[in-house]
């Protein structure tokens, strides 16, 4: 299974369809609002940026996001949580911002939210979505995790926030950004080059070369 997922997804990386979109699905949970207790201090010669190492927590939201792996372009929404019924309205977002003419490949993780009956049952009712599940505890595969990292450095953890509006609000300021001038990440490993890899580390890494 885990090969045959690696294949599909890489696959679908390297030679995405004609007349579909792939989208990278995730969501990043329990982001913190939080206010630092002193200013952060600016870059300045000599000096590096500073921050105080103790804040206030001011509540947590969630980031949904879709992330086009052709364009680089972003759906996003933030909700308060991160149930299957939070999931299934932002399915029903990215389904009003993708043209009817195109199927729509997710490739998401197998967390719960994402397999629960009420999600199935709305996935089997639109055949073009096509849902691609990446292997357990290989997260690394899906190019929304390497987006939600540049999030963090960029704008949540540089930021300072007394609300979770505040907290939204630059998140959403951040994907309006990110759409001005989307760039996508550029994927080169063909899944026989990562299969190889990873065979190579359990060689090195096995005591038994079974």
């Amino acid at each position: 299974m885990f090969v045959d997922k690696v294949s599909d997804i890489v696959g679908l990386y390297l030679n995405p369809p004609l007349m579909g979109m792939v989208l990278c699905v995730d969501e990043k949970s329990q982001i913190q609002a939080l206010d630092r207790t002193q200013p952060l201090l600016p870059l300045a010669p000599g000096l590096p940026e500073r921050r105080t190492h103790d804040y206030v927590r001011h509540g947590t939201t969630t980031l949904f996001a879709a992330l086009d792996v052709a364009t680089g372009r972003v759906i996003g929404q933030t909700q308060r949580r991160h149930r299957s019924a939070e999931f299934l309205k932002f399915l029903r977002t990215v389904e009003a911002n993708v043209p009817d003419v195109l199927d729509i490949h997710l490739v998401m993780d197998n967390y719960g939210t994402h397999k629960t009956d009420a999600i199935k049952r709305w996935l089997a009712a639109r055949p073009r979505f096509h849902v691609h599940f990446t292997p357990t505890s290989a997260s690394w595969l899906n190019q929304v995790e390497r987006w939600f990292s540049t999030l963090t450095e960029r704008c949540i953890r540089r930021g300072t926030h007394r609300s979770t509006q505040s907290l939204e609000k630059s998140i959403r300021q951040y994907v309006d950004l990110n759409n001005e001038d989307p760039k996508p990440f550029v994927w080169t490993k063909t899944a026989d080059d990562i299969l190889a890899s990873i065979e190579r580390f359990c060689l090195r890494t096995s005591p038994s070369r079974h």
